[in-house]
Formats: C-alpha cells, structure tokens, sequence
C-alpha cells in the first residue's frame, strides 16, 4: 500500500545522502582553492564574460622550468625517433594523408619531418589564394570518415575553406601518440644502404639555408624502415627525394611535371603512387615530377587518396595485413 511504498522511498533517501553529501564535498573543495571557480581558473564555462577574467591569474612558473620541459621533451622525441619505422617527408595534404592512416596501427612508430614551420603545404588555401577546398567525387567519402562537412554538387564537393581539412587531419595526426611531427627540420640527404633508402640526413631548415653564409654545420640523422618522399612538386626543396635518387643512380630520369589536365592529372597522381626505389615511396606532387604525370591545379582529392594509398604500400612493405578502419592495400583509392 501507500504506506511501504513510502518507506521504501525514505529507505532509499537515507543510502543516498552519503553519496550526495560526498558530491557536494567535492563540489565545494574545487570551488574553493584559492577563492576561485574552477571554471574561472580554466578560463572556461559557459557564458564566459569579461568579469571572469578580470581577476585571472596563472600558476608561478621559473623560467628555467620552461627551457627544461621544452627541452627535455623535444629531446626524448629526437631520441624516441631517431630509429622510426616510417617517415614522411613533408606535411602537405599527401603527407598528412599518410600519416592519418598509418597512424591507426599503435605499433608503428611516424616521424613527420617538415622545412617549414607552419606544416600543411599548400592545403592552406584553394586556388590563386581563394580560400573553398575543391574535391572530386568519390574522394569526398573520405571527408565524411574525417568528420570534413562540404557543399555537395554533382560531380564534386566544396570545402568552405581549405583551412578546415587541414587543421581537421593535422589535429588528428598530431593528437596521435604513435607520431611526430618534426617542423621547421630539413632533408638534407638520404640513408642508403645496399641500395636501399634506409633513413634521412637532417638539420634545421635556417642552417640548411644558410651553409652558403656559415661554416661547415653537420647534420643528424633519422634511420626507418620505409621513406614516403612527399615533398611536392619542383621548388625550394620541393621533389627533394626523386632528385637526389637521380643523382646517386637509383632512378635514371626525372621527366618533370606536364602542364594542367585535371581529369588525367588527379588519376595518373594515384595510380602512378609507388615504390619508386627500394625502401622509398613517392606520393602527392612529387609523383609528377618523379613519373611525369600532368598537374591537376586547384583539386585536392589526389593528395588525398595518393597519400592513402602510400599508407597501403607502406603497410605491404613491412608486412602489416590491413584492419578495418585503416586503408586497403590496392592499387586504386578512389573510394
């Protein structure tokens, strides 16, 4: 009747006020240090006004503590990937494209090495410094995989600024604990052993720049498994992988780039991804130069699925099977 059900309540009301007194306890004891919320000491909440903040302070901190843990940190990662069993040199859309997915396997260890400070390559914009991303169909699945929203049209989709895929990819690679991304680092050579790239010659990109003006500066080094050159089409130190393999002999001719054809370019760029010498796979704009496939300009989706399908290649050559969620080993990405 009424009457148990009414005991069964306030016996239930009595095994539950230690749990709410501990959960106001709690509440309490964070709301209380220092005299501040705690969402005013994180700086975050909701509905953040200018009052918030108008009393904000940080925690001391000794200069010296900030050059250590920079240094300490970025040291351990120098020593952690100096043997690697993959890197990716450059981190364009290609690059970034790889390292994606080949950071789904944990067992992989992925150095990135990157000239420029600001990686992304020339992800950052569309074409003639127009800011929508262009990507033809059916790459534009893969978006949906990256959580990339787009304006759908019939034969292709329109990122509203490039900027969003690439900070969408790079804040996924980098979040990765299985990769590294080492910026503002130049290749300055290649490890060949046997005649097999084994590894990658480095320095800082300013010293890489300026040996003409300084005294002799020597390099490091980064040993891997399998190099993926990524280094885009011919510049500064663009195409820089191809061009040394040429000059040592291991591949005869670079043909160079052709002139724009988008409809040839964006196939030939993915079905022309390779294993170009033993132990290095070109991918993205260096394919062109490597292979004289044509350029596609203002598209994107063959950096994208180039740099799927060197993931794939990568993963055969060190004899990782494919799992779901990572990419198949194929010869065509398209989708």
């Amino acid at each position: 009747g009424g009457r148990g059900i009414a005991r069964l309540f306030d016996k239930a009301r009595r095994r539950l006020l230690p749990c709410v007194d501990a959960i106001m306890m709690t509440a309490r004891a964070l709301t209380s240090r220092v005299g501040r919320p705690l969402a005013a000491r994180l700086g975050g909440g909701r509905g953040i006004t200018v009052a918030s903040l108008e009393n904000y302070k940080f925690d001391s901190i000794r200069e010296s503590e900030v050059s250590r843990a920079m240094t300490t940190r970025y040291m351990k990662d120098m020593y952690d990937f100096a043997e690697s069993d993959v890197i990716i040199t450059g981190a364009g859309s290609a690059g970034l494209s790889c390292a994606y997915e080949l950071s789904k396997y944990p067992e992989l260890r992925i150095a990135i090495i990157e000239q420029s400070v600001a990686p992304g390559g020339g992800a950052w914009l569309g074409g003639q410094l127009m800011s929508a991303m262009i990507v033809r169909k059916p790459a534009h699945l893969w978006l949906d995989e990256l959580g990339i929203e787009y304006e759908e049209q019939d034969r292709f989709v329109i990122v509203k600024h490039a900027a969003l895929f690439t900070s969408t990819i790079m804040a996924k690679v980098l979040a990765a604990p299985n990769v590294k991304l080492f910026n503002a680092t130049a290749v300055e050579d290649l490890i060949i052993k046997n005649d097999r790239v084994s590894g990658v010659v480095t320095n800082w990109s300013l010293v890489t720049q300026n040996h003409d003006t300084q005294s002799c500066m020597d390099p490091n080094v980064m040993e891997s498994k399998m190099l993926v050159s990524a280094c885009g089409h011919d510049g500064p130190m663009g195409a820089f992988g191809v061009k040394r393999l040429q000059q040592v002999g291991l591949i005869k001719e670079l043909p160079g780039m052709r002139c724009l054809d988008m409809n040839v370019a964006e196939d030939a760029i993915v079905e022309l991804t390779q294993e170009i010498a033993p132990g290095m796979i070109v991918t993205g704009m260096e394919v062109s130069e490597a292979l004289g496939a044509p350029r596609m300009g203002p598209t994107f989706g063959a950096m994208m699925m180039s740099g799927r399908k060197a993931a794939a290649l990568t993963l055969e050559a060190l004899g990782i099977e494919s799992r779901a969620g990572a990419p198949p080993v194929a010869k065509s990405m398209a989708a």
